[in-house]
């Protein structure tokens, strides 16, 4: 039935448009807001508070450790068998020596993870992403993603226990804890005043596309937006300047998918690991003010948005620069508040 009600889906995504169902996605979009805000935000923040470092890296790398037997399958079936046997090595030394996958010792090795679900394998088969979608509690998807996410949700470390009374627990833990690594990151973009969904839902699908191409998309492969524009990554050139206007860059007057944020996550990609996070800060925070002056204002608020939404897309897509580039944040918002952007 699932699937039967996602395919009839599938047709009302077209090329230039990804996101038909927008009207309905925000309605579950706020309803999972006001979710996080009132339950997972305060746990994950209360869970950060008491739990040491050390052992919340531990939970991730168990949690890991199971995901990485279903990610040595998915390999299989997109038939990349040597990836696959890396996987299998990976878990046996890290289930083993690694005591149960709470110490990632592969990594050290020379063994890095391969992230593959079932939403991938699908991609890889030929099977269309369809239209953009927002689950209730679960968030961000597509078409394809949601008729993997039941095999996806099966190798989870809840399904080691039978008991509900066990199994639960497990659950809470988990989903807390891979919350609390995404605190700094939802923290910064409540603190800018970005359409949040436009936002998460570009940067889901452009995260979603790199996965799918193991991070080397085709050049050509554009992701498509209900307003006509289009983002293909990556684009080096120069964003076409914005109009000077008295009001914050940030209202809706300016729309943020309109040369801002596809030029910030063309940036993203385009910077990937070659950037050190001392380079990364000294290049966005490297903004002549000119006091009063209102082009300046625009030209700070801009480069001020792109800094902070490049941080966001950093930690979203695993890159784990956001930490070292977390000082910079005051000197990001001293930049705004200096630039007259409110």
């Amino acid at each position: 039935m699932l699937i039967l009600s996602v395919a009839a889906l599938q047709g009302c995504a077209t090329a230039q448009n990804k996101d038909p169902l927008e009207s309905f996605n925000r309605k579950i979009f706020s309803f999972n807001d006001a979710v996080d805000d009132a339950v997972l935000r305060p746990l994950a923040t209360g869970y950060v508070k008491v739990t040491p470092q050390p052992v919340r890296t531990g939970v991730t790398n168990f949690v890991n450790n199971i995901k990485d037997v279903w990610s040595a399958v998915n390999l299989v079936l997109q038939g990349r068998p040597g990836e696959a046997a890396q996987e299998v090595l990976r878990f046996s030394l890290n289930s083993t020596l690694g005591m149960a996958g709470f110490i990632d010792i592969a990594r050290p090795m020379g063994l890095e993870r391969h992230n593959e679900d079932f939403g991938q394998t699908l991609a890889v088969w030929g099977a269309p992403q369809g239209a953009y979608l927002v689950l209730p509690l679960l968030g961000p998807s597509t078409v394809r993603d949601a008729v993997g996410l039941p095999a996806d949700m099966y190798f989870t470390p809840s399904t080691l226990f039978r008991e509900p009374r066990d199994a639960n627990p497990v659950t809470v833990l988990t989903l807390v804890n891979a919350r609390s690594q995404a605190l700094t990151a939802t923290n910064l973009l409540g603190d800018i005043a970005l359409d949040k969904y436009t936002f998460l839902r570009d940067a889901y699908l452009q995260r979603r596309q790199s996965l799918i191409y193991n991070g080397d998309p085709p050049d050509d492969d554009e992701v498509q937006y209900d307003d006509g524009g289009s983002y293909a990554p990556p684009d080096t050139s120069e964003a076409p300047a914005l109009p000077a206007q008295p009001q914050s860059l940030l209202l809706p007057e300016v729309s943020p998918m309109s040369v801002l944020w596809r030029r910030e996550l063309a940036l993203a990609d385009d910077l990937g690991a070659s950037l050190t996070p001392s380079a990364l800060a000294s290049q966005v925070l490297a903004v002549p003010l000119q006091a009063g002056a209102r082009q300046a204002s625009i030209d700070s608020g801009t480069r001020t948005s792109e800094a902070a939404g490049l941080v966001i897309r950093s930690n979203l897509s695993g890159n784990n620069r956001f930490e070292a580039i977390a000082p910079t944040l005051e000197e990001l918002r001293g930049l705004r508040a200096d630039a007259g952007v409110r």
